[in-house]
């Protein structure tokens, strides 16, 4: 929440820097990834607001507009570097949310931020529309 930014570290770094970490999505594909591998986790318990299926969040371009549910609506900002908090969770599962991208160079997979453009209720099993930005798209970095 806010126009900046929310999160101790980078409150210490620059507390004028715009707030791009809003709402945090995740891939559910990724925890079923991590469950093979022999963790245990269930969505929410990497810090994200909303688990998807079906959606390869990580492709999506700069800018994208989400629709959630009926009147929800976030602009995707950027990938979530995992922090090493996470392994405070279970150890090696900052290790486990990167993978290597198509250049082969280490990648975080631990699910994208966005901005609230409009507010509203979101429920378990609602639908997400994808609206993507005007070309060239923008791949995403870490926000």
């Amino acid at each position: 929440m806010g126009a900046t930014v929310r999160h101790r570290y980078k409150v210490r770094k620059d507390p004028t820097q715009p707030n791009l970490c809003q709402v945090h999505l995740l891939q559910h594909e990724l925890l079923d990834e991590l469950h093979l591998a022999g963790f245990e986790v269930e969505p929410g318990q990497m810090g994200e607001n909303v688990t998807t299926r079906g959606l390869n969040l990580i492709a999506l371009p700069t800018g994208t507009r989400l629709a959630l549910g009926e009147s929800a609506v976030v602009e995707v900002t950027g990938l979530r570097s995992p922090c090493s908090q996470i392994n405070g969770f279970q150890a090696g599962l900052m290790k486990a949310c990167f993978g290597l991208d198509a250049h082969g160079k280490k990648a975080p997979r631990a699910g994208i931020m966005s901005i609230v453009i409009a507010g509203g209720e979101v429920r378990s099993g609602d639908s997400i529309g994808v609206e993507l930005p005007a070309e060239p798209h923008r791949a995403l970095v870490c926000v």
